[in-house]
């Protein structure tokens, strides 16, 4: 796929994802739209599995798709906080994702 067409897909895709995670923590940005392949770009993908990252007391929150490429993420938050909404967020039915999050470092 053209770079274009994977990047106009992919940020459509990221936006909802950044929409939906701003719903449970109130702040989401957006982080990738594309991804390489071995045969060019492509969008990332429309899957929607809810991911977090831990660090000592605080937590992260992502949508990712399942090759585990971040469309949207959270800021820090205290853990507490990131386990409620992500509890939240898998009771209404979102896969979880227990690969490895690729992200915006």
């Amino acid at each position: 796929m053209q770079y274009h067409k994977a990047a106009h897909l992919g940020k459509e895709r990221a936006q909802k994802a950044q929409m939906k995670l701003f719903d449970y923590t109130g702040f989401a940005m957006l982080t990738y739209t594309i991804k390489q392949s071995r045969t060019g770009f492509e969008p990332v993908g429309e899957e929607e599995l809810a991911a977090k990252m831990t660090r000592g007391d605080e937590a992260m929150l992502f949508i990712c798709d399942r090759d585990g490429y971040a469309k949207a993420q959270s800021r820090p938050m205290p853990l507490a906080k990131g386990e409620d909404a992500f509890k939240k967020m898998v009771a209404d039915g979102m896969p979880e994702f227990l690969g490895e999050i690729k992200t915006v470092s």
